[in-house]
């Protein structure tokens, strides 16, 4: 099964197609063909439109047939977590509130993946509106993890995530708010990207917190999300929050690695709380990164401990304000029983809203409230700063950090759920990245005794996701991690 189409790398399907050894619509069948066999198991797409992908694929075969593909990724599946804008197609963001809606209008990464040829393949699922570590949280069914269907793949990117270590998709995109594309990336054994805030473009992202959220790659290897996040990145002017930078090419740079870097390691990151297996499994590469020649230094993020808590209120905060907009009355689902206006709007959102997005807007409107609003989120925007001030000292000091993923590797269904503190230090360690707005990627570093993936974190400085690409595929190079695929 390890040789099956549906589990080889981005690249060596574009060079596949380039031979004429396989056709895009021979690779869009054989996705097809993987999830409907399997993702009763899995879960991991909402909605599918077989034919349209399946007419995207011969679009794609007939300009690769007159020598004209319009990137490296021309004809290569790619999936979308559904809360990413595709003219046409559901827009749900896993929660009942949106369970008809179909999106107007392509999301600005939507429009590049079509530029580049990209083949659009099925709506992946997701915890409600992105709210949630384990993607218990969909409105519609949980997700499962591939490598033990009795355990969670993460969240909110679960579907992307799942989709990708299964075989159901060859690409996908989620979105990371907290770590919701690293946190699944490691729990499923896969490569997940979150780019610096501002290097990919929100527009046609539902937000769930619009200063923390950023959507970015996931896939099987390094090098297929260097060149999904080559056709993603860079400036758009419906995006406001949009930064200009250099782009350069993060694929050729993949191999350009540097004996003189040096790389920190966070003792916060290290102490209680973490796996013995996870800890041993990234004593291990940090280790291997050592006898590389690079230089490896301890460094101590001083504000670790006020992140969690400075997190949760910005983040509710603008959750709340975010999702004031669906209120039964303009679009989406509104509740029967109603009598009157008021009716609507508190009996749709109580209805429409699962627990958790509940949960959260109630404390983001609690901080948010006048009596409220000084002592808790101006104040939680000042540690923020804080925060930054203090990652970007370290990153002053070294290139690029090195911590774990997770505490843990994946956990059974229902562990957690019922406990939302424990369920929230699952991200414990990359919720610091989206306060800073800094890049970040996991990769497969081991396989715990249970065989379920462990994953390594690597951060970087702002817009310099070459680096960490880099050193990534270092390791990876160096490793079998991405030729492990999971038994279904």
């Amino acid at each position: 099964m390890d040789d099956e189409i549906f589990f080889k790398s981005a690249q060596r399907l574009s060079a596949m197609l380039d031979r004429r050894e396989i056709s895009s619509v021979e690779l869009a069948k054989a996705v097809i063909e993987r999830a409907k066999q399997i993702d009763s198991k899995i879960g991991a797409f909402l909605s599918f439109d077989e034919a349209k992908t399946l007419r995207e694929a011969e679009e794609s075969d007939a300009r690769r047939k007159k020598g004209r593909p319009l990137s490296v990724l021309d004809g290569i599946p790619v999936s979308l977590k559904d809360l990413i804008a595709e003219k046409g197609q559901p827009l749900t963001c896993g929660s009942k509130i949106l369970e008809n809606f179909v999106s107007p209008y392509d999301a600005t990464v939507t429009e590049r993946l079509r530029a580049a040829g990209c083949v659009l393949w099925g709506r992946l699922n997701m915890d409600e509106f992105a709210m949630g570590s384990s993607n218990e949280n969909s409105a519609y069914k949980p997700v499962a993890n591939p490598w033990n269907i009795g355990c969670v793949p993460g969240g909110s990117s679960g579907g992307s995530a799942a989709a990708v270590a299964a075989g159901e998709t060859i690409l996908s995109l989620g979105s990371d708010t907290g770590g919701s594309i690293r946190q699944p990336a490691a729990f499923c054994g896969i490569c997940g990207l979150k780019p610096s805030y501002g290097a990919v473009s929100r527009y046609g992202l539902v937000a769930f917190a619009s200063s923390l959220d950023q959507i970015g790659p996931m896939g099987r290897s390094v090098e297929d999300v260097a060149s999904l996040f080559q056709v993603m990145a860079g400036i758009d002017k419906k995006d406001s929050s949009s930064f200009p930078f250099r782009k350069p090419n993060y694929l050729a740079g993949l191999s350009k690695f540097s004996s003189l870097k040096r790389l920190g390691v966070p003792k916060e990151y290290f102490q209680g709380g973490l796996d013995s297996e996870v800890r041993k499994a990234l004593e291990n590469a940090i280790e291997f990164y050592r006898s590389a020649g690079h230089e490896i230094v301890e460094v101590s993020l001083e504000m670790t401990k006020y992140v969690m808590p400075a997190y949760y209120i910005i983040a509710t905060a603008e959750a709340s304000s975010n999702l004031a907009r669906f209120d039964g009355i303009r679009y989406g689902f509104r509740s029967k029983a109603t009598s009157n206006a008021i009716d609507i709007y508190f009996k749709t959102r109580g209805e429409g809203f699962g627990e958790e997005v509940k949960r959260r807007i109630m404390l983001g409107t609690y901080v948010l409230s006048n009596e409220n609003f000084d002592s808790y989120y101006r104040h939680a925007q000042k540690v923020r700063t804080l925060i930054r001030n203090d990652f970007m000292r370290v990153l002053g000091e070294v290139n690029a950090i090195i911590a774990p993923t997770t505490p843990t590797v994946a956990f059974e269904f229902g562990k957690k759920k019922f406990d939302p503190l424990q369920m929230y230090l699952c991200d414990i360690f990359t919720v610091q990245a989206n306060m800073v707005g800094t890049c970040g990627i996991s990769i497969p570093c081991g396989m715990s005794s249970t065989n379920l993936p462990i994953g390594m974190q690597i951060l970087g400085k702002p817009f310099k996701e070459h680096e960490i690409l880099s050193l990534a595929y270092e390791f990876e190079s160096a490793h079998g991690c991405k030729n492990l695929h999971p038994k279904i």
